[in-house]
């Protein structure tokens, strides 16, 4: 599987531009991409959603970074050697359309990634459930509170430092689809930190 994360200047991937790309080969993850780019021409920008990533306007408008386009071909050459290409990470079907949007307006019209998609809240929520916990409900909108730092936190790794990053996003997810399908550490940066329900 492919582990994504796309940060962008807004949720709407038809009015709002990918900025930068996490991917790493969960089957090799010293593979990994990370990739940053200027957003489309008359791309929306959002300034909640530039503050979570930590770019600035002036970041994403520039016109010496790469194009999205560009960014959407370095990632199609990133996953051509990668047997599974199912994409995984946490909501990760707002990656999968950003993705899928990019490249159809870059103009690659055959795209080659499925529609199904492996979330670790799913995951997470499944894994909770088996042992007999319940999963947190946001009282309010009664709904799942399992975000990242929720995930992260049940697997035993400290919350996301702030800005997100899109590489250490992917890294995050990896990681915790790693200790939630298969009880083992993966990456060396989260190494120091015990998963919670192996004694």
């Amino acid at each position: 599987m492919i582990v994504v994360d796309v940060e962008a200047c807004g949720v709407d991937y038809s009015k709002n531009s990918i900025v930068s790309l996490g991917a790493i080969d969960f089957a090799d993850p010293t593979r990994q991409l990370y990739e940053e780019c200027r957003i489309w021409d008359g791309a929306h920008i959002e300034d909640e959603a530039l503050a979570i990533s930590g770019f600035t306007r002036a970041q994403v408008t520039d016109p010496a970074r790469q194009s999205e386009a560009e960014l959407v071909r370095k990632f199609a050459v990133f996953a051509e050697p990668v047997l599974d290409t199912t994409f995984a990470g946490q909501n990760v079907s707002f990656d999968r359309d950003y993705l899928r949007a990019a490249a159809l307006r870059a103009g690659h019209l055959n795209w080659p990634f499925a529609h199904r998609t492996i979330d670790t809240h799913t995951l997470c929520y499944m894994h909770m459930i088996k042992r007999g916990l319940p999963p947190p409900t946001d009282p309010v909108k009664r709904h799942s509170s399992l975000n990242l730092d929720a995930v992260l936190v049940y697997c035993g790794i400290p919350e996301e430092p702030k800005p997100h990053n899109a590489l250490t996003g992917a890294k995050s997810h990896a990681e915790v689809i790693s200790r939630l399908l298969y009880d083992k550490k993966l990456l060396p940066e989260f190494d120091q930190f015990d998963i919670p329900w192996i004694s």
